[in-house]
């Protein structure tokens, strides 16, 4: 997989070598900002950097940027022509920065055309999608999943988990208390976890508060839906105000049948990590828990039978002040022979979304699975779970969704869920303080005062 440019591939044998000689006399140097700044990840980006150099003949400095600081960061740098060529960015910004002309889309387009838009997950896809191309190149991402007792579901008879219904038979057939949690619902209200998982379960009902001409009133029966669910899921859960930490502990005990969890605990699940052992038995470094589990990306409600998985997505933006041949090259090695590299930063969070080449559709999904992950015992992925699990994780790409994105209404989404109200509303209609149309009337005036 060579870093070139199909302009560059289209150059004779001899026009190539006096190009190359050419880079290496004049050394020319682009910067990448990334976001990925613990130091075990950079080292790993520096090194990328140091192989493209010697490939390429351009420098790269690798600059790391705090997630936090990085829109601000950005903003100042495009007001004063300082932007680098090159950032490693979230979903939230692909869009916003394309419109505001932050962002290259042409370059974008053709990075992604030059490397085959088929061997892109559509879902990535779809998130950065704009008139004529694309705002920025998907690079990884995670879905969220519904962690499952697989082996206690198949003793019993159940299907997986991938909807509604399929969840609340479960919790019938499985919920046991002390012994055993029909689920671990997520109820502490001002805690991200909350957030993040009644948007996939209102996303797996098809509710959303935003559409293409920004708020929309809440749909009340397919709201209702989603209440009446959430409530069962409670009613299912501990007593106390949970969060990730509690079902990540109950689940480990084997006390919980089934949890909403990011990929992040896959490792953890395996006994990889010490700080976070399963305690299922006396082992803390079993792999027994992880062989008992499996996972449902795409999660569906009544009113949407397609359903959704919840994606987080990371980019490679190519900015408007960026060599813009350098920057497209640098971003085709980190997306070509260098990709796996890539993953590697964090393979448990970084899934695949280019799944391989033209010629080989396979190569970066199987090259994935091997990497090794954890913190204190390596092992791949591959090892760790079958086939079907991970065809099942890396598959969320291909339709993840997040409210806003499909609309261009993303930051305003992102402006509901950071106020916190669907989760306090929430809970308090699983608390009893209103009915479902009550709470239904009362999430659309509050969401109403958003701007």
């Amino acid at each position: 997989m060579t870093v070139l440019t199909k302009r560059a591939a289209l150059m004779t044998g001899a026009a190539t070598a006096l190009a190359l000689l050419a880079g290496t006399a004049g050394a020319d140097s682009i910067r990448f900002w990334t976001t990925e700044e613990q130091p075990e990840r950079l080292a790993v980006q520096q090194e990328m950097a140091k192989a493209f150099t010697a490939e390429t003949g351009t420098e790269v400095e690798v600059i790391p940027v705090t997630e936090t600081d990085l829109g601000t960061r950005a903003t100042a740098a495009y007001a004063a022509g300082d932007l680098p060529d090159v950032i490693y960015h979230t979903l939230q910004y692909a869009l916003p920065w394309a419109e505001a002309g932050i962002l290259d889309t042409d370059a974008a387009t053709e990075v992604i055309e030059n490397l085959g838009a088929d061997t892109f997950a559509p879902g990535a896809l779809a998130m950065a999608a704009v008139e004529d191309g694309w705002a920025a190149v998907p690079v990884d991402g995670w879905t969220q999943m519904i962690i499952y007792r697989k082996d206690l579901f198949d003793a019993a008879g159940l299907a997986a988990p991938a909807t509604y219904a399929d969840v609340n038979a479960a919790i019938a057939a499985l919920h046991n208390p002390p012994e055993i949690y029909g689920f671990v619902a997520a109820t502490k209200v001002d805690e991200g976890f909350m957030s993040q998982v009644l948007e996939h379960v209102f996303l797996a009902n098809g509710v959303s508060p935003v559409g293409p001409d920004g708020l929309q009133e809440l749909d009340e029966a397919k709201t209702i839906e989603v209440l009446d669910f959430y409530k069962g899921l409670v009613e299912a859960s501990p007593d106390g105000e949970l969060f990730w930490k509690q079902s990540r502990e109950l689940y480990f005990a084997g006390k919980a049948a089934m949890i909403i969890w990011s990929p992040f605990i896959l490792d953890e699940l395996a006994g990889l990590r010490d700080s976070a052992p399963p305690t299922i038995n006396d082992d803390p470094t079993t792999r027994e828990l992880a062989a008992a589990t499996g996972i449902v990306t795409n999660f569906a409600g009544p009113s949407n039978p397609d359903g959704a998985a919840w994606g987080d997505l990371r980019y490679f933006g190519i900015t408007s002040d960026a060599d813009i041949d350098a920057a497209i090259d640098f971003v085709e090695y980190s997306m070509g022979e260098g990709y796996l590299d890539t993953l590697s930063i964090a393979p448990e969070g970084k899934f695949p979304v280019r799944r391989g080449t033209e010629d080989s559709p396979q190569m970066f999904i199987d090259g994935w699975a091997e990497l090794p992950v954890g913190v204190d015992r390596k092992a791949p992925l591959g090892e760790l779970y079958d086939q079907v699990m991970i065809d099942e994780i890396v598959g969320g790409l291909d339709v993840a969704q997040r409210w806003g994105v499909e609309d261009d209404q993303l930051a305003l989404a992102s402006k509901i869920i950071n106020s916190q109200v669907i989760n306090r509303l929430v809970r308090e209609y699983v608390d009893g303080a209103r009915s479902g149309p009550e709470t239904v009337a009362a999430l659309n005036d509050e969401i109403a005062k958003i701007e």
